[in-house]
């Protein structure tokens, strides 16, 4: 009896009622939290760090104005949450920033001397009226810009023959290499197309609409575009010397990202194809186009492969070949545990991991400090690292059984546990990256440039688009100017012998300036 009822007079059927409705209502109640959690964590990164301080109901409020300001976070966090009667916030009047003394300008710049003149009425002393001697300058110095000149470049070739000997007919001397010999764009116009474009990430549009407003230079998008994929087009040849290079150290890095594409096969809406991105920390980048995200990209570009890969948890890099070793990104786990602690700030134990992470961290930081070798680094890891580890296990085990397994703090823990393995391969061998950021930064390019362009407007692009890439991502990382790579390499890449394309590589190309 409960409450003066006794539940043995109530019907089974009620009964079973009831339980259904208390099970259902438990459920509805887990939902509402999960749901509460991924709002809260979407709002987080829409306001950024300064926003952590605020309850979901100010958060909630915040969504409701037009426009946020810093300082509006910085006085609504100070709030209470029950307080609804929030005072208007109120800008500082004036920003107080360290004092800080002008920079020289840089001193290899040419020097421009622009003389401004004493007015003649102004040379005649006013006491004596005398003219006054010249005693010196007063220089100021400011960075100038001379805007960009555009003009058309005659090639004029001599024709050469002799009088007594006609039959000789004429001579004249053959031209220049070019990267388009046929083409009506110059070699350095092109290089400058393809620079605005995939480095400075400006759309072909935008450039044909500059060219026209501000030069009185009308050339179609299409003169364009056709010169940029003929580029693309010959640089794939440097694609396949490109792979003998990264593949032939035993360890790489590889991650992927969505690009859209125009294609035939979807009518309405772009197709979503992938860029899959195979790297060496400070070596060589290869960007490969695949219209899909399944296996079978990975497989067929590692076929052959032996040695680690290092990768998110993916599926679809596991089982790609039996001498394939796999090592986890340490970043990864912890950008999890990080959003996780966004939720729950004060929630000691997930302190506790970050913590833990960041000790690991440190001590790469030290083998980069001190410019240890692999097997310097590796020895430092099991030294110091090898125990952080252990740790950092034991703390997210015992994390794990008091969370809900779809529940942020869960995921994070379930994903770092069954990376685990692969997240403490960085232990075996010295060679290794702790984490996959030289990949990921790598994609940091076309994720802007995306955002400019859109997409592309044929599948067939794919290849070329990834070629172009190729070589601008591994000019960056091994620290080579592209400008003065494409300018020696692009001219002679049509007529350049087959068996020697390897020369061409900017590895073999910045060894050889090396010499």
């Amino acid at each position: 009896m409960e409450h003066g009822i006794d539940l043995e007079l109530i019907p089974e059927s009620i009964r079973q009622n009831v339980a259904a409705l208390i099970t259902a209502n438990a459920g509805f109640e887990l939902e509402v939290r999960l749901l509460r959690e991924k709002l809260r964590l979407a709002l987080l990164k829409k306001y950024g760090p300064k926003s952590e301080a605020l309850s979901n109901a100010q958060l909630l409020l915040l969504e409701l104005e037009p426009g946020v300001a810093t300082p509006e976070l910085h006085t609504e966090g100070a709030q209470p949450a029950a307080d609804k009667s929030l005072p208007e916030p109120e800008l500082p009047k004036t920003l107080k920033r360290a004092p800080h003394g002008r920079s020289p300008l840089p001193s290899h710049l040419p020097r421009q001397v622009v003389t401004i003149a004493t007015p003649a009425d102004r040379c005649v002393c006013e006491k004596c009226r005398s003219i006054k001697e010249l005693v010196g300058y007063e220089d100021s110095e400011q960075l100038h810009v001379v805007p960009a000149q555009y003009l058309v470049q005659v090639t004029r070739r001599e024709k050469r023959a002799c009088k007594r000997c006609p039959e000789q007919g004429v001579q004249t001397e053959p031209l220049p290499e070019r990267i388009l010999p046929k083409g009506k764009l110059s070699d350095d116009f092109i290089i400058d197309v393809l620079i605005r474009k995939y480095r400075e990430h400006v759309p072909i549009y935008r450039q044909c609409a500059t060219l026209k407003r501000d030069f009185s230079i009308d050339l179609s998008r299409q003169t364009l575009v056709d010169a940029a994929m003929a580029t693309g087009n010959l640089i794939l040849a440097l694609v396949a010397p490109m792979k003998v290079e990264l593949l032939a150290e035993g360890y790489i890095q590889a991650d992927e990202t969505t690009l859209p594409v125009q294609s035939a096969a979807v009518r309405g809406r772009n197709h979503q194809a992938y860029l899959w991105q195979y790297s060496r920390p400070g070596g060589p980048v290869i960007f490969d186009f695949q219209m899909g995200r399944s296996r079978e990209g990975p497989k067929q570009f590692l076929k052959g492969f032996r040695g680690w890969v290092q990768c998110d948890g993916y599926s679809a890099y596991a089982e790609l070949g039996e001498d394939i070793r796999y090592a986890g990104c340490m970043a990864h786990a912890r950008r999890q545990f990080y959003e996780a602690s966004q939720l729950a700030p004060s929630d000691k134990e997930l302190q506790e991991v970050l913590a833990l992470i960041g000790q690991v961290y440190g001590i790469e930081q030290e083998a980069r400090d001190k410019a240890l070798s692999p097997a310097g680094r590796l020895e430092l890891r099991q030294l110091k690292s090898r125990s952080l580890m252990d740790a950092l296990k034991v703390k997210i085990t015992e994390i794990s059984k008091a969370q809900m397994p779809s529940s942020v703090l869960g995921k994070a823990c379930q994903y770092t546990l069954r990376q685990w393995d692969r997240l403490e391969a960085f232990l075996q061998d010295g060679i290794l990256e702790v984490d996959n950021n030289w990949c990921e930064n790598g994609m940091r390019g076309v994720a802007l440039g995306r955002k400019n362009w859109m997409h592309l407007g044929d599948e067939k692009a794919g290849p070329k688009v990834a070629a172009i890439l190729t070589l601008f991502e591994t000019c960056a990382r091994l620290g080579i100017n592209i400008r003065e790579y494409l300018t020696a390499v692009l001219p002679r890449l049509a007529e350049w012998p087959v068996s020697r394309i390897a020369e061409l590589t900017p590895m073999a190309w910045k060894a050889a300036q090396a010499k």
